[in-house]
């Protein structure tokens, strides 16, 4: 890709853990919100979709799959508008494309209207949203960072509690038509969310530094050189195999429990329980994710959770009745839980800040690939058995089988180095500063009285927020 000077982030300054910061965390909690429950929230108004159109349920469920395509698919087009542009502005555009998706599906007349608008555009606005919001908590957030990860991903569950039971009543009361509306003006809460994500400020720097400090580095559009890293591998390819299995039991669970002859209301109340335990898991697992012998140990914590997720499933195939699909439902809401608030943890432990944008980006693509295989051919093997325990049970095996991908590819592939700058520019940088900071008051040409200043006051400036006119609103 051309080389641009990428928005990766002023490197040397440190992340504030608070301050500014709980504002973009909350700006996050939102993005996650809507970016993973609003392909799931949709699916209430299919019915009055499926009587106006007199089409099929199977047509009307592809909105949903274009919805996740497009927040996956899209990842690598996410990292070059932000590498090129800039975190905030890619958001703005993000939420505006997302409100104006809904907006214009409001007055569709036909259902691949429908899939071009609320689809294609509000899907394209959510993956906008949601991976900078997920590179601005990186920069933010270092020694909290597992806490703050476990919070934002606590969205997804609180708003499909929140957005279900919302689109139901929006069309009891104004149709399909005015629902899509009144969602699309709620969409448009993105745009205040991008709005939060300030970018950080360097320290100030003395005559001396200012020279080093003018010879910014050109950085790729898309940095492919994270695949040099064997640990962003392994990742990667752990990743894809989970993807195969993990959405596979929420999506047949309910389906489940009316095969086992329970009334519709029960059935989609084991989701309800999912969702619930699903909020308090996420941020507990990232306190304890961020303890200080829990940390360093992290990718084996995420094994751990997706071996749990993968034991979950057998054991939830052998449910004969409704009270073991609510035990399943709350073992697994748990392992969910831990899951959804360590994966991007882990990713950006292993790749750091400078590549997290590219990175990020790469592993949505090849999870994209594998989000759109796994249910389909889980219903497909449902068709040819009529038994939902091997549905199950296959899920169990995929996600179990990344789990030790993971675990023992970094057992056994990986050594552990001491943290090092992850381009020679930046090393050449941070020598270029730590010679700086050794000269004499003489050799700096800088007063005593300021440099003395400057340090009293450095754990507060780092983590400042730039406020020229170029990226303030």
């Amino acid at each position: 890709m051309g080389a641009v000077v990428a928005d990766d982030g002023p490197s040397g300054v440190k992340a504030p853990d608070g301050g500014w910061g709980w504002a973009v965390l909350f700006g996050c909690f939102i993005i996650t919100g809507f970016s993973y429950a609003f392909p799931k929230a949709v699916s209430v108004f299919f019915k009055e979709l499926i009587r106006e159109f007199g089409i099929g349920y199977s047509d009307t469920a592809w909105i949903s799959s274009i919805l996740l395509a497009m927040l996956y698919g899209t990842g690598p087009l996410c990292s070059v508008c932000v590498n090129r542009f800039g975190c905030r502005p890619v958001m703005l555009v993000g939420g505006l494309f997302a409100s104006m998706g809904m907006v214009i599906a409001s007055f569709c007349t036909s259902i691949v209207q429908i899939y071009l608008t609320a689809g294609v555009i509000t899907g394209l606005g959510l993956a906008l949203n949601f991976q900078p919001s997920l590179i601005m908590l990186n920069r933010y957030f270092d020694k909290r960072r597992p806490l703050a990860n476990g919070l934002s991903a606590a969205g997804s569950p609180v708003f499909l509690c929140a957005l279900s039971p919302l689109g139901q009543i929006l069309q009891h009361e104004y149709g399909w038509r005015g629902g899509f509306l009144i969602l699309g003006g709620m969409l448009l809460n993105c745009c205040v969310c991008g709005a939060l994500m300030r970018p950080l400020e360097p320290p100030k720097k003395s005559e001396a530094t200012k020279e080093p400090a003018e010879k910014k580095v050109k950085k790729k559009l898309l940095d492919f050189s994270v695949f040099k890293d064997g640990g962003f591998v392994i990742y990667t390819l752990a990743a894809s195999i989970m993807v195969l299995g993990l959405f596979v039991p929420p999506v047949f669970v309910v389906s489940y429990a009316k095969d086992l002859g329970y009334q519709d209301t029960k059935a989609a109340f084991l989701l309800t329980i999912l969702g619930f335990i699903d909020i308090f898991a996420r941020p507990v697992c990232g306190m304890v994710a961020g303890l200080k012998w829990v940390r360093p140990r992290c990718v084996y914590l995420f094994s751990f959770a997706m071996i749990f997720n993968g034991f979950t499933d057998l054991m939830g195939s052998m449910s004969v009745d409704y009270g073991g699909l609510v035990v399943f439902c709350i073992f697994f809401g748990i392992s969910y839980g831990m899951v959804g608030a360590l994966q991007f943890e882990v990713l950006m432990a292993i790749v750091g800040t400078q590549k997290f944008s590219s990175a990020i980006g790469l592993v949505l693509l090849a999870e994209a690939m594998a989000v759109l295989i796994g249910p389909p051919s889980a219903g497909k093997l449902l068709d040819a058995t009529g038994r939902y325990m091997f549905v199950f049970i296959i899920a169990g095996i995929e996600v179990t089988t990344s789990a030790l991908v993971l675990a023992l590819g970094n057992f056994f592939c990986i050594k552990k180095k001491p943290e090092e700058p992850h381009t020679k520019e930046e090393a050449a940088e941070r020598e270029e500063l730590n010679k700086s900071e050794d000269k004499t008051p003489e050799d700096a040409k800088v007063d005593s009285i300021e440099v003395e200043q400057f340090l009293k006051d450095e754990p507060e400036k780092n983590g400042e927020v730039v406020t020229n006119p170029e990226t303030c609103v």
